[in-house]
């Protein structure tokens, strides 16, 4: 039998804002529907943001969950993965309490501070409907603070709720920030180790930056950990490509990349989700079913979700 791969969807995020493209999903219906249709198209994750209705701002109350996560949970049977990223300038109390509050199968959870800056956007997107994106985007003094303190709080917090976490990497040393939690028996294999590509202030999505990732991983976490990619902006579906050929998992979606081609963007996440399909296919490798993913990454259950 052909090797499963797991394709996660990240469907909204904090990062690109409403002007950019109108096929980020905003309103909790377009949440939802996004990521329905994203899982229809064969993601077995489905990883969220809130944003306010009206501006599209990324908004971390749970409040602001609710309405997408009823639906999506009475719609469909995918993986709902939270974020406890939320957007680079908020605190670590903010970003962690939707997961908190739903204690959901799978949890982000960034795993060092870091440069974060959205400013080489201006060079392409310069009209905006909204006053917060352009001083979101020229904002050249963000640090997104994850410390070994702020690490061990999410970890303190969603440890006695059975979420399990997606551990985004940026850059080697978050790796070995997490071989330090690993050693102290804080966090349990498997790890789905997401490693983050192209994103300016993390590790490059150079070729050679995917296989240093790759081969840094092996060699602290070796069979312990599931790894999975996500590439930034162009950068997405070549490194998807690379990971699957490699053995990896991969991540797509509105969050992470606006775009389907050279010079088109998507007109959907469940476009990227079928792009990503394509290759994975075209390797004679399958797509990882919900349940599936559930096994391999040892998961709680979807019914475990509280909404």
């Amino acid at each position: 039998m052909s090797r499963k791969v797991i394709i996660t969807c990240a469907v909204t995020g904090a990062i690109h804002t409403p002007s950019m493209s109108k096929a980020l999903p905003v309103t909790p219906q377009e949440i939802a529907d996004a990521a329905v249709d994203a899982a229809e198209a064969g993601a077995a994750i489905v990883h969220l943001h809130a944003r306010n209705p009206k501006t599209g701002q990324p908004d971390q109350s749970p409040e602001a969950f609710a309405p997408f996560l009823k639906i999506i949970k009475q719609r469909s049977n995918c993986v709902i993965n939270l974020t406890t990223g939320g957007a680079p300038t908020m605190t670590v109390d903010e970003r962690v309490r939707p997961a908190a509050v739903y204690k959901p199968e799978v949890a982000s959870l960034n795993m060092g501070s870091m440069n974060f800056a959205f400013f080489g956007m201006l060079n392409r997107f310069k009209k905006f409907d909204h006053d917060w994106e352009l001083k979101h985007l020229q904002n050249k003094d963000i640090v997104f603070r994850n410390t070994f303190q702020d690490i061990e709080y999410v970890l303190k917090t969603l440890s006695e709720t059975g979420t399990r976490f997606e551990f985004e990497c940026y850059d080697t040393a978050h790796l070995y920030n997490l071989n330090y939690f690993l050693e102290q028996g804080m966090v349990k294999p498997p790890l789905f180790v997401q490693t983050v590509f192209g994103l300016q202030g993390g590790t490059g999505a150079h070729p050679e930056d995917v296989l240093h990732m790759k081969r840094t991983a092996d060699r602290l976490f070796g069979d312990k950990m599931v790894w999975s990619v996500l590439g930034a902006g162009r950068n997405q579906l070549p490194i998807a490509a690379m990971a699957a050929a490699m053995g990896g998992n991969i991540r797509v979606g509105l969050e992470d990349s606006l775009w389907a081609a050279p010079g088109r963007m998507a007109a959907s996440n469940a476009e990227q989700v079928t792009l990503a399909r394509k290759i994975i296919e075209g390797l004679g490798l399958q797509v990882a079913t919900p349940d599936e993913a559930r096994e391999i990454l040892d998961l709680k259950g979807g019914d475990k979700l509280e909404v």
